[in-house]
């Protein structure tokens, strides 16, 4: 399992959290900026490679091979990024309708499991399609979908925490109030 599987599925808790408490509108502003940071990184570490290494540098060649990304996986990463975080923003909100407000963990898990399976599936298949065989790609892509789903289930009560907490700092007025009294 690529280490991704464990980071990525926070996004999606996190991106349900502001959604519950902010809106479909400021949730759909939080991910363009994350896209536009994921992209600063890419350029920023595309010109690392290809500025001279300083003289008495003598990993170069380990330093490409973990951060040279190939171009196609940067892609595929990028797509499913913004195709599954705004599917999971608009389901969330039509399951917060369908729902009239009520059953957080369904439109939690409910939004976040059809916006996993984009993700899994576009990445995997934009990733590697044509490098590896199609039942090897069928494999990763339930493989890797079966994790994140177990993820998604088991951080329920954490979106119901983070949802509660950020609740309350609102209540206790901006940040820096709040952060005043702490």
């Amino acid at each position: 399992m690529p280490a991704g599987i464990l980071a990525y599925p926070i996004t999606f808790l996190v991106s349900d959290t502001i959604a519950e408490v902010y809106g479909r509108k400021t949730t759909t502003k939080v991910i363009w900026v994350g896209f536009a940071t994921s992209l600063l990184m890419v350029v920023i570490i595309y010109i690392a490679r290809i500025s001279p290494s300083a003289v008495f540098w003598e990993n170069q060649e380990a330093f490409d091979a973990i951060l040279g990304s190939v171009p196609r996986i940067v892609l595929a990463s990028m797509v499913a990024y913004l195709v599954s975080q705004h599917h999971d923003v608009v389901a969330f909100h039509l399951w917060k309708n369908y729902t009239k407000g009520k059953h957080l963990w369904l439109r939690n898990n409910a939004s976040t499991m059809i916006s996993q399976a984009f993700d899994t599936g576009l990445f995997v298949t934009i990733a590697f399609i044509g490098t590896l065989d199609s039942t090897i790609l069928v494999n990763m892509i339930l493989t890797q979908y079966a994790l994140k789903i177990l993820i998604a289930i088991v951080d329920t009560p954490l979106v119901y925490f983070l949802v509660s907490y950020v609740r309350r700092l609102e209540k206790n007025g901006p940040y820096e109030q709040v952060s005043k009294r702490l």
